[in-house]
């Protein structure tokens, strides 16, 4: 790939475009936008996987636009139960492969728009997970651990919005837990505003993750505990399985979700404002919108 970070953003002159904002650290991104000091440097093209190099050319950041968009990524593919700590929460043994569930591309939300829930999904079951997001640069099947980071655009932060009544109530979701439905609400995949590049975080496995609702802290981790790591994963969903150029894989979260808070769950409520930071990725910051 030709980028360490990928925005896509609007100039001062209107134009939208891709390009590597010239920072030292992903929380640069917001602090120099907001100084009016945010530069990128363009790269050609009409998404975030068919660029090309334009020399030279540097342009001022008016707008920080989203990277991914709902056409941009054919599926989400998603890791559950992939951190030991998480898996212990929920009273559950780890599993020998890992769990695969999908989400549709009309989950994708910018990193700052408002989540609408629907009906069926509010009250007192409405849930966050802050997650690491693998972006698949090009299409691969039957791929080789080592091989991975070969298929790999980057990392981005995000949430997997869950709606634990439609998961895990017998009397919705029957005798098995029940992933897709539940997870698969439009805009239930909020990801991060920048790509980061493996050339950044090489396979991301020791990078720190917080989530916050209403800036109380909820899940503080690293990403060294996963139970399977990134090229584990890819290698494992691409058996048998074509992933397409622009797949994102929600590779799972840590402990600290609302569900296996204690005494009682904490579900969020209309209005929570639910943010993950991952360390070098950058931040989603969500409302939660009953619709």
């Amino acid at each position: 790939m030709l980028f360490l970070r990928l925005i896509r953003f609007e100039d001062i002159d209107g134009n939208k475009l891709y390009g590597d904002p010239q920072i030292e650290s992903a929380d640069d991104l917001s602090r120099l936008l907001e100084n009016g000091e945010l530069f990128a440097r363009v790269l050609d093209g009409s998404s975030p996987f068919n660029l090309a190099s334009k020399a030279g050319a540097l342009r001022q950041v008016r707008r920080v636009l989203p990277v991914l968009r709902p056409e941009d990524v054919p599926i989400i593919k998603c890791v559950g139960l992939n951190y030991i700590t998480h898996i212990k929460e929920g009273g559950r043994k780890p599993p020998p492969y890992p769990s695969i569930f999908i989400k549709p591309s009309n989950c994708v939300a910018s990193s700052t728009e408002e989540i609408p829930i629907p009906k069926l999904a509010q009250d007192d079951q409405c849930d966050y997970e802050g997650e690491l997001s693998i972006v698949m640069a090009k299409t691969g099947k039957d791929i080789d651990k080592e091989d991975a980071l070969e298929y790999v655009a980057g990392y981005v932060v995000s949430n997997d919005v869950s709606a634990r009544t439609w998961q895990r109530d017998p009397e919705y979701a029957g005798g098995v837990p029940q992933w897709c439905f539940s997870k698969g609400f439009d805009k239930y995949a909020p990801l991060g505003p920048m790509i980061v590049s493996p050339k950044l975080v090489g396979d991301a496995s020791n990078l720190r993750l917080q989530t916050w609702v209403n800036e109380e802290l909820r899940q503080d981790s690293s990403t060294s505990d996963l139970l399977f790591g990134v090229k584990d994963i890819i290698s494992f969903v691409s058996q048998g399985t074509t992933l397409e150029q622009g797949t994102v894989i929600m590779t799972g979260t840590p402990a600290g979700v609302g569900m296996g808070m204690k005494p009682e769950p904490r579900y969020l409520k209309n209005g929570d404002v639910v943010k993950v930071s991952i360390e070098h990725l950058g931040s989603v910051r969500n409302k939660m919108v009953w619709a």
